[in-house]
């Protein structure tokens, strides 16, 4: 019996704080890129299957874990090596958010060129899967910015076509201080790595390597942690699910939903009904002559 063709598919993502900064997630059959350049850089990581391309004078054959390099101006192509085709995850980058990169490093040029074509780098593909990660689940700005930072820093630092070296971490204190009051006051906004930065008076990726190493987590998880916490004491106070999730600054419902059971264990939904046997058993038994007074003049239970 012959054997079916997979269907392809694609999802692109655009990042609409930075120019000419996308993403594409796709499996790819039967298609094929014919040979041409673009004017920014391209890092495709070849996630399942393998694919063919024509690449800075030669032919490559990409397989699955390794990541090809293109940069501006490189004429290349793309098509599958095998009739069951690959499945990839781009990333779409130009040279300004780069300077952002070297805000942080001890260097004064910007980088002009990847030197290897094909990367075999475990450590580049886990961020990579992570950054794309979030996008698909339509993760907060901040967490977006986050892991864009952290792949290109890394990128720089480990393949660019001369060595760069990271700014060395200082005390700041006072800049924390600042963006943890910050957060606190904005937590139900759409806030950014770049927002937070500006309040520091900091370049965005020294911030989040000096925010995590004095707080203990990166900024994201900071903010993911406020909100909880505000959704928290909405719920327990009775409030819905749905007008908590929006009030403390996600999507909708199934946001929250997946966000809460991620940081305490159980649903929303789980929460309030626990919340709400607690309460039973408390106006069932109270535990002190001061409770039960005070609830009988409230006229609680």
């Amino acid at each position: 019996m012959e054997k079916m063709q997979k269907p392809e598919w694609s999802r692109y993502y655009r990042l609409d704080e930075f120019d000419s900064t996308g993403a594409l997630h796709a499996r790819f059959v039967t298609h094929r890129f014919p040979r041409h350049v673009h004017d920014y850089f391209v890092v495709g990581l070849v996630e399942a299957g393998s694919e063919y391309c024509f690449h800075r004078g030669s032919t490559r054959v990409i397989s699955a874990g390794q990541t090809l390099v293109t940069n501006p101006g490189e004429p290349h192509t793309g098509e599958p090596a095998t009739p069951e085709g690959y499945v990839c995850r781009n990333l779409y980058f130009d040279g300004a958010i780069l300077a952002r990169i070297f805000d942080d490093f001890d260097r004064r040029a910007n980088v002009s060129f990847f030197t290897n074509a094909v990367l075999n780098d475990p450590c580049l593909t886990s961020l990579l899967s992570r950054f794309h990660g979030c996008l698909a689940a339509n993760a907060p700005k901040i967490e977006r910015q986050s892991y864009l930072f952290e792949v290109l820093a890394y990128l720089t630092a480990q393949h660019a076509d001369s060595q760069v070296t990271g700014r060395r971490i200082g005390r700041e204190r006072l800049a924390v201080k600042r963006t943890r009051e910050y957060i606190e006051a904005h937590f139900n906004h759409d806030v950014s790595l770049i927002d937070l930065a500006s309040v520091a008076s900091l370049s965005p990726y020294y911030f989040a390597r000096v925010f995590e190493s004095e707080v203990g987590v990166p900024p994201h998880a900071y903010l993911e942690g406020v909100r909880i916490r505000r959704a928290r004491e909405r719920l327990a106070k009775g409030a819905s699910i749905v007008s908590t999730a929006l009030s403390v600054g996600y999507a909708d419902q199934s946001h929250l939903t997946r966000r809460f059971k991620r940081y305490v264990g159980v649903t929303p939904g789980q929460y309030i009904r626990g919340n709400k046997i607690r309460q039973d058993e408390d106006c069932a038994h109270p535990q002190t002559p001061i409770y039960a007074e005070s609830a009988r003049q409230d006229g609680a239970c």
